[in-house]
């Protein structure tokens, strides 16, 4: 980022900047509010079924749409003909796109004129993603290529306190998780109080605490990252040898591990996210410097290669395109139409076979 002192933002004069910037973030707010949330048994939540707005649109499960060529491709069709996942969280889900089209499936679908699914959840991690696929991998037939586009909800969600620390790793609203089902276990052991003094305290413990990852241990971070990673893919490995289906692993980018310098775009909306976190992003803390970036790529790329799985690396891809130097993000890790179709293109060149159906 540029050395130029910028103004500090209140958290609501930040959050109407991002909106002014990048107003298809209105509809992505929306649709990711926590009171549109699905609390679902296995993956704990998913997202809002059939939502519908000219920024995101869901199917009957809460995937979002794949177009491309005039067609919809839903996870929710039962899928007699051969598929190909785009499998992540919110990246892989086309947060910060204006439209469904420009999604990196869709991207994928229009360019290579086959069915790309998008099979992601925003704020899963690797664990969750592969129950996800569980749950799910009834619906088809037959699975052609999957690409798992992942590496940072791992790594961000392990800058969380020991204390939520699950048997399974970090994991997305672990603090209300906890929080929620202590309370109810307290509530089974006060039955004999008062009603207005269950309220009083059910009240006064609603207080959600601010969490960074100042004092998280860099090395023990990127291991228990790496040994996630490697468990998921194993047994993605397993469930797809049926389907003799192709696996790729692609860590997708993050700001300062693909760019040096940015556009005045980038900059501004950058600060403006910046300064208006919530406490996923205050995780990022320790993960934005350049020296953490090749240690957790090796360890990544390391464990991908014991088990016979292609790695790439989408901060390197993106690094050597021709739309490096262009306005590609909208915040630390999404990017917008343009960068998510080129990075669409740069998996079609570099990482999939040629198309039987793609134009010369």
């Amino acid at each position: 980022m540029s050395g130029t002192k910028r103004k500090e933002l209140t958290h609501d004069e930040a959050l109407q900047e991002v909106y002014r910037l990048t107003p298809q973030i209105i509809d992505i707010d929306d649709f990711l509010a926590p009171a549109r949330m699905r609390w679902l048994p296995y993956t704990m939540f998913f997202q809002h079924k059939n939502y519908r707005s000219k920024t995101i649109n869901t199917d009957d499960l809460g995937f979002r749409l794949t177009t491309a060529h005039g067609k919809e491709y839903r996870v929710s069709d039962v899928h007699e003909e051969p598929v190909n996942l785009l499998v992540g969280s919110s990246t892989a889900m086309g947060t910060g796109s204006c439209s469904d089209a420009f999604t990196i499936a869709s991207r994928l679908a229009h360019h290579r004129r086959e069915v790309w699914l998008n099979f992601a959840a925003r704020a899963y991690n690797s664990t969750q993603e592969i129950i996800l696929f569980l749950m799910h991998m009834h619906r088809f037939k037959k699975i052609d290529k999957v690409i798992i586009l992942s590496g940072m909800n791992n790594f961000v969600l392990e800058g969380l306190p020991e204390s939520l620390r699950s048997d399974h790793g970090q994991y997305y609203y672990s603090y209300e998780y906890i929080h929620y089902m202590s309370m109810y276990n307290e509530e089974q052991g006060r039955k004999k109080q008062s009603l207005l003094q269950r309220l009083s305290n059910a009240i006064n413990d609603r207080s959600e605490p601010i969490f960074t990852d100042e004092g998280v241990d860099s090395a023990t971070r990127i291991q228990r990252c790496a040994d996630a990673t490697a468990r998921a893919l194993a047994q993605w490995k397993a469930l797809l040898a049926p389907h003799g289906a192709s696996l790729d692993f692609v860590l997708q980018p993050l700001t300062t591990w693909t760019k040096t310098e940015f556009t005045p775009e980038e900059e501004d909306i950058i600060h403006a996210t910046d300064s208006c976190p919530n406490n996923f992003w205050r995780l990022f803390g320790g993960i934005l410097g350049r020296d953490v970036y090749p240690r957790y790529r090796s360890a990544l790329e390391s464990a991908c290669t014991g088990l016979g799985i292609p790695f790439y690396d989408l901060n390197e891809m993106i690094r050597e395109s021709d739309f490096c130097k262009d306005y590609i993000f909208v915040d630390r890790m999404h990017l917008n139409d343009h960068g998510y179709d080129g990075v669409a293109r740069l998996l079609d060149k570099q990482v999939l076979p040629p198309a039987a159906g793609a134009r010369p």
